[in-house]
């Protein structure tokens, strides 16, 4: 396949490359993404998803929004599929300087990568809202109804960011340092519709833009290099 050759190429000669994705590098980890036919908004449930994982619904009514959240975000037997191993078998042998992902999952990590920028938070990180102390996954995901501080009661949140919160100033800095500063830009398993984190592609100063996806986004017309497929397909036929 040409264009696999051409990616290789790229990555050879990189010596500052970034992996940008969304949803889609998960999907072949059993994750569900948001848009697709089978993703979340096309699932039925008393609201609509978008409206549960809102920070007013939170506030409003975080009974409901964490029997969605344990069922519906909650994935802890996803292993790391062929990109996420790649991803980090690329940064370990000094090709790839960071991965940019929408995904709230911590696969990239499980998998072994390092420099890892969540925009959206990451499931794993659980805090009281009251008195701020730390609470792992397992807690809120072993806990009854809405998960209570065990040391002042306090309702504990997910360090996820909810619809109607902003993205956390310094990861999005710091994303965008890096996207300024790769000479290959990988984007993969994003629809690009979600802002700001979308708008993050608009960073990039180089010639090297790739998108990986299965369906088409609105920057295909911006792309020096286009596959289409699975991430982890791609990523599996790769070379380090």
């Amino acid at each position: 396949m040409k264009e696999l050759e051409t990616l290789q190429t790229w990555l050879d000669e990189s010596r500052s490359t970034v992996f940008f994705g969304g949803a889609g590098v998960s999907t072949e980890s059993g994750i569900p993404d948001f848009r697709s036919v089978d993703g979340l908004y096309n699932q039925k449930y008393q609201y609509p998803p978008e409206s549960i994982i809102s920070h007013s619904f939170f506030k409003a009514n975080p009974e409901e929004f964490y029997r969605f959240y344990r069922d519906r975000m909650l994935y802890l037997d996803a292993k790391p599929n062929a990109a996420h191993r790649k991803l980090a078998e690329l940064e370990k042998a000094g090709k790839l300087a960071a991965v940019v992902t929408q995904n709230i999952d911590g696969l990239h990590q499980a998998a072994g990568s390092k420099m890892v920028l969540e925009l959206h938070g990451s499931v794993h990180r659980n805090y009281c809202l009251k008195c701020h102390k730390f609470f792992d996954v397992a807690y809120v995901k072993n806990s009854e109804g809405i998960p209570r501080c065990d040391a002042c009661g306090g309702i504990v949140k997910p360090d996820v960011v909810l619809y109607e919160e902003s993205l956390d100033g310094h990861t999005i800095s710091e994303a965008v340092r890096y996207i300024e500063q790769a000479d290959v830009l990988i984007v993969g398993g994003t629809s690009l519709a979600v802002y700001p984190a979308a708008g993050l592609i608009n960073y990039y100063r180089g010639k090297r833009l790739v998108l990986i996806n299965k369906t088409p986004t609105p920057y295909d017309h911006s792309a020096d290099l286009m596959i289409t497929g699975k991430i982890g397909e791609v990523f599996s036929q790769i070379r380090v």
